[in-house]
């Protein structure tokens, strides 16, 4: 691999377990995965009050962030994906740990916005599911 360049399989969530002290444990079975950072555009684009025929120049600011992980993959019955559709099935927040190879660590409690079973008759039954922040994350810089 060219240096500086990341292995994407990498790019993992790792669901919290409750306990004290929490652990956290990957989401087996993601094939496909993204990381959305966003922000709102906050429109701060004022008339030229002398001119009012000029046109405008757009001014922003940035306004709420977003923070979205979203993976599809095969789905591996076991222990720690019981306790993940449990939340899923539940609609209820959990920890999490969204790992971004070459920037960090993003903590924080998420929720399951979407989740589809999907899968084939002979095939491996599979999954898709996005995940937003509950409430503020906090991040840590890879070192």
């Amino acid at each position: 691999m060219t240096p500086g360049q990341q292995t994407g399989r990498l790019l993992l969530i790792q669901i919290g377990d409750g306990a004290e002290p929490e652990v956290f444990s990957n989401l087996c079975g993601i094939q496909t995965r993204s990381f959305n950072m966003s922000a709102n555009d906050v429109d701060t684009t004022i008339p030229d009050c002398v001119t009012p025929a000029n046109t405008p120049q757009k001014t922003g600011t940035p306004g709420i962030k977003n923070r979205t992980f979203s993976g599809s993959g095969k789905y591996v019955a076991g222990a720690s994906s019981t306790a993940f559709i449990q939340h899923v099935t539940d609609a209820t927040v959990f920890n999490a740990k969204v790992i971004v190879p070459g920037l960090g660590t993003f903590t924080g409690a998420w929720y399951v916005t979407d989740f589809t079973f999907n899968g084939e008759q002979e095939g491996t039954m599979g999954f898709d599911a996005t995940f937003v922040a509950a409430g503020v994350l906090t991040f840590a810089a890879e070192v």
